[in-house]
């Protein structure tokens, strides 16, 4: 098929492909984000948006997940095993866990489930821009804790710490912020827009998750330090 052609981008616009094969849905959404000043392109089947999407060209890819031909599941594998670095957001017809899961065991960055208001989706869109900018930042260190947001893999003294993407998120938060304190809710507010089965008391067993998985792969100090009536800061390095 023909290579898309994308117009220069601006300090304000973002390059977006949106693959969607219901005219309901794509229509007003492509109509919206053109409004913002953003360029973007539109597939109607699987296929189509898969060789649109392995240019490369694009910061955010929105995907939806039932494609006529290849379905939004494999299209996001496939990118991610041809290294294209754009951020994903997958469209889910359900809100339900394990479309999110394998949303994101995918390679997805983020969901969003269907009906979706146009608002909520702007801001997802600029949320993940915001985090591609993060992520091209190098690998964050705290001693011999290492995080590589590209890759989203954590290590200690060079073995793996195997965290879930809500973790991750968590871990990665305090790294980039070693001095700022943070409260549940404030951690709560970082992970929310994937993770809306956890609340202000789920961040606690996250935090443990992570003190204990970080031990076992050889830490003598909890990488995370509890700061009474306050909430959690990066601990100090060993």
């Amino acid at each position: 098929m023909d290579t898309p052609v994308i117009t220069p981008k601006t300090r304000q616009q973002m390059r977006i492909l949106l693959v969607e094969d219901d005219p309901g849905i794509s229509h007003p959404v492509a109509a919206d984000l053109r409004r913002q000043g953003h360029a973007i392109e539109v597939a109607e089947e699987g296929q189509a948006g898969l060789d649109y999407a392995q240019s490369g060209v694009y910061d955010v890819i929105l995907l939806d997940i039932m494609l006529p031909g290849v379905d939004g599941f494999e299209i996001c594998r496939r990118l991610r095993a041809a290294n294209v670095e754009s951020m994903i957001l997958m469209l889910t017809a359900k809100d339900a866990i394990e479309d999110k899961v394998s949303a994101l065991d995918a390679g997805a960055d983020d969901y969003l489930a269907k009906p979706f208001d146009l608002g909520e989706l702007s801001a997802r869109i600029r949320a993940l821009a915001r985090r591609a900018t993060e992520e091209r930042r190098p690998t964050l260190e705290h001693g011999e804790l290492q995080l590589d947001p590209r890759s989203r893999t954590v290590t200690f003294r060079k073995r793996p710490v195997p965290l879930t993407p809500t973790e991750f998120v968590i871990l990665e938060t305090l790294m980039r912020n070693p001095s700022q304190i943070f409260s549940r809710t404030m951690l709560l507010d970082k992970v929310a827009s994937f993770d809306r089965e956890t609340g202000e008391g789920a961040i606690k067993t996250h935090i443990t998750n992570i003190r204990r998985k970080v031990r076992a792969a050889g830490s003598i100090r909890d990488p995370v330090a509890n700061v009474y009536g306050a909430g959690y800061r990066l601990a100090a390095a060993e």
